[in-house]
């Protein structure tokens, strides 16, 4: 079983500036929940139970929140606000919690790659935080590409169709599907201009990966703005192996833009209010 999920949450969060200038962007609410959270329960949900998070400066909330605040919890005991931190405290006991931290944002392959110590020698989960997925009909995103891992024991992906003139803010692949909705992966190109494109097969936050992609991070030269990307380290690994991308079942929401944002806290008030209809 994969028990550890990687949560890279070392990023500026530049795109909700004011707003991130001291408060790390996963600890974004929505409703009344931090994103953060949203990414543990989908983890826990899926069978993790050690959750490796790596942060930078100005990131202390993360590690604030998923511990005990004894001033807080003695003024709210036994009142009707108890029960408002009953989520949180559910993960804290189900799960350990370990962190490190990022000097430098020098992209997604090198925060994946400083969670090493943290992970080790077993194949894990990786889930960007401000990418907040829901299936409302089955199993969340990331047990769904552990389904797929299960079967075949390799670098997993997901990822979803966008629109063409968007595949410049994804990585897009391109591969030959070797059951419904599992592809192959022949061909990982970062941010491609829509002309450029493979496919519009787009990456999503949300991966399997198997421990020697550690080692291919480190022989993976440094891509656009000399960050070292994920993507180009993968299709690395895909020459060496097997990578699979899995067009996964539910809703994604890109809560690192306003737009994304919106929709999802509108998604999750609207299910709030059928709720408690």
């Amino acid at each position: 079983m994969i028990k550890k999920c990687l949560f890279p949450a070392a990023g500026y969060g530049t795109r909700f500036l004011p707003a991130t200038k001291a408060t790390p962007k996963e600890m974004l609410p929505i409703l009344t929940k931090p994103l953060i959270q949203y990414g543990v329960e989908e983890a826990s949900d899926a069978g993790m139970d050690v959750m490796a998070i790596i942060t930078g400066r100005g990131k202390r909330a993360l590690v604030e929140h998923f511990d005990i605040s004894y001033e807080l919890e003695h003024q709210i005991k036994g009142s009707s606000k108890e029960d408002l931190l009953k989520s949180t405290r559910e993960m804290m006991d189900k799960c350990t919690f370990t962190f490190t931290r990022q000097k430098e944002m020098l992209g997604l392959g090198h925060a994946i790659l400083k969670g090493e110590p943290l992970i080790g020698n077993e194949p894990f989960g990786v889930i960007l935080a401000d990418d907040l997925c829901v299936n409302e009909e089955g199993d969340n995103v990331l047990a769904q590409l552990v389904k797929i891992y299960e079967k075949y024991k390799c670098c997993v992906v997901a990822i979803q169709e966008v629109p063409k003139e968007e595949t410049y803010k994804y990585g897009v692949i391109d591969g030959k599907e070797i059951q419904d909705d599992v592809f192959m992966i022949s061909d990982m190109v970062e941010k491609p201009d829509p002309e450029d494109a493979p496919s519009n097969l787009a990456i999503i936050g949300r991966y399997i990966l198997t421990p020697d992609i550690f080692r291919t991070i480190e022989e993976t030269k440094t891509g656009k703005n000399g960050e070292l990307q994920i993507t180009d380290a993968l299709m690395n690994h895909a020459k060496k192996g097997m990578v699979l991308a899995y067009k996964f079942k539910g809703k994604r929401f890109d809560c690192g833009s306003v737009d994304g944002f919106v929709q999802a806290t509108n998604y999750f008030y609207d299910k709030l209010k059928q709720e408690t209809e």
